[in-house]
């Protein structure tokens, strides 16, 4: 056990007799020299003072950061507005599909839409837009973009998230006499996608974690899409879907092309009230005097 007790010095004047001197029994040199280095009360406040300075400017940086993210959605943008019930929809100051509008209508447009890259999964059950199934796809994406990926590297929240069913895949049989018409099963499947960073491609792109996550390339392609705002339900999906249909039967520049299916864009996140939030309807289009035709 170390000892520690003061005496003063012999022979020492006035000045040096009010000092004491820690003397220190039973502690090898080494202690002694650690003793020596030991920080000084002063420099122990100095460095106190010193991280709490930089934990101070850590926890603005931290908050300036999530005020800035925070107003992408408090004060989002509005964008294509024709008529009143677009002027109330919003959407976040998010990256967003690349596009060119090419022709605008009473009720939709035709857009030129740039290749882009989406990560995807497939959702439960036979509707596209029931809470827990939507909640599931969603977060098994969430996951991934905030993380859970090789790399554990964090992607910048984009919008809008895309829903849509899975193209049916034709199944091969043994040809058979007489020939049967078959009416395809009524079970739907869907799918959810994120737009992922356009500063990512196939080549830097973190690799999923989840097997059910799978990244792909969206081609460039021309769509016809109708906006509306409320919380989407397969009914409502039908019901744009018939009505961006029929407008197109009168439209002179495109048409729809055969066999695709619609696609369903949510720009605004759950808290967003149902007469702001922007959803969007499309449908993949061709010119009608295209040389494919």
């Amino acid at each position: 056990m170390c000892r520690f007790f003061l005496e003063p010095r012999e022979n020492a004047t006035d000045e040096s007799r009010e000092r004491r001197t820690i003397r220190i029994r039973g502690m090898n040199s080494s202690r002694m020299e650690s003793l020596r280095n030991f920080p000084t009360p002063d420099v122990r406040v100095s460095l106190l003072l010193a991280l709490t300075s930089q934990a101070a400017t850590q926890a603005q940086r931290a908050a300036e950061s999530l005020t800035k993210e925070g107003l992408k959605y408090a004060l989002p943008r509005r964008n294509d507005i024709e008529n009143l019930e677009e002027f109330l929809m919003t959407v976040p100051d998010l990256e967003t599909i690349p596009y060119r509008v090419i022709s605008k209508k009473e009720r939709y447009q035709i857009r030129e839409v740039e290749s882009y890259l989406i990560a995807e999964t497939d959702m439960p059950g036979t509707s596209g837009f029931d809470f827990m199934g939507s909640g599931q796809a969603f977060n098994t994406l969430a996951d991934y973009l905030f993380g859970k990926n090789k790399r554990r590297e964090t992607m910048e929240m984009t919008t809008p998230v895309l829903t849509r069913r899975k193209e049916s895949q034709s199944q091969k049989m043994e040809m058979t006499t007489p020939v049967l018409t078959q009416k395809p099963s009524s079970t739907e499947s869907w799918r959810m996608a994120f737009l992922l960073p356009s500063k990512f491609n196939e080549e830097n792109l973190p690799i999923p974690e989840n097997s059910s996550v799978k990244i792909r390339r969206v081609p460039a392609k021309l769509v016809a899409v109708t906006a509306f705002s409320g919380y989407v339900t397969d009914n409502l999906v039908k019901q744009k879907e018939g009505e961006l249909r029929r407008a197109l039967q009168k439209d002179g520049l495109v048409r729809v092309k055969d066999s695709v299916q619609p696609e369903i864009a949510q720009y605004n996140p759950p808290f967003t009230p149902p007469f702001m939030r922007r959803n969007e309807l499309s449908v993949e289009v061709k010119y009608i005097d295209s040389p494919s035709n």
